[in-house]
């Protein structure tokens, strides 16, 4: 079933250059879906049949650990795509992560047959994905640095800041940022704590009120300077 909607392809850089009988190709043999928020958009085990190009809403993906820890990997937004999305599909395996959808998520979804027909023919159409893919493997290296490298307390006053988008609080648990930052809640506990003593958040039920961005500032950009 062809896709319906406004011309989607226009949202995508990279995509507006593929001729017109592969754009038709493109809209006629994909189509558009929708996820409520909180919902799987995939899981460990599903198969990667359908790659995903999101039109509104973002998705979180993590991954569980042998230990049962959750790791934060990347967040997909509107525009983008998801590299294990990619992975999966061009090595023709199961899906090893899990994609959740933190909003009303509406995507683009693009079925095995097409992709692989469109990678086949298309030089512009390889060049996005593997544009997308080179991008998205880069940030992941810069996760693993972060983790091994960086100090928590570091890594907590930026993401927190990141989180709260300029406002002044960030709605998540203790457990939720452990999950973000690749470590226990126990460790987010105590570092909130310090920043508390310190003045820069005053932590409540399911939210961090950011009440010093500046010290969390200082701290954060701390990490280019040493």
């Amino acid at each position: 079933m062809a896709v319906e909607t406004e011309n989607w392809i226009e949202r995508f850089r990279g995509l507006a250059a593929l001729p017109a009988d592969l754009r038709a190709d493109l809209t006629r043999g994909s189509r558009i879906v929708d996820f409520p928020e909180g919902s799987d958009v995939f899981s460990p085990g599903q198969s990667a049949d359908s790659l995903l190009l999101l039109l509104e809403g973002t998705v979180r993906v993590q991954q569980q650990s042998k230990s049962g820890r959750e790791v934060f990997l990347y967040r997909v937004h509107a525009g983008e795509s998801c590299v294990l999305t990619t992975a999966f599909m061009l090595a023709f395996e199961d899906y090893a992560a899990h994609g959740i959808a933190e909003t009303p998520v509406r995507a683009v979804a693009i079925p095995r047959d097409t992709f692989d027909d469109l990678v086949a023919r298309s030089p512009v159409f390889r060049q996005f994905i593997f544009r997308a893919y080179s991008r998205r493997i880069t940030d992941l290296f810069t996760l693993i640095d972060d983790i091994v490298f960086q100090r928590i307390d570091v890594r907590l006053a930026a993401r927190l800041l990141e989180l709260a988008d300029g406002g002044d609080a960030v709605h998540a648990t203790h457990q939720a940022l452990a999950t973000e930052l690749g470590t226990a809640r126990e460790v987010i506990s105590r570092t909130l704590a310090e920043f508390h003593r310190r003045g820069w958040v005053e932590p409540a039920r399911g939210v961090v009120h950011l009440t010093g961005r500046e010290g969390l500032g200082r701290l954060a950009r701390s990490a280019g300077e040493a």
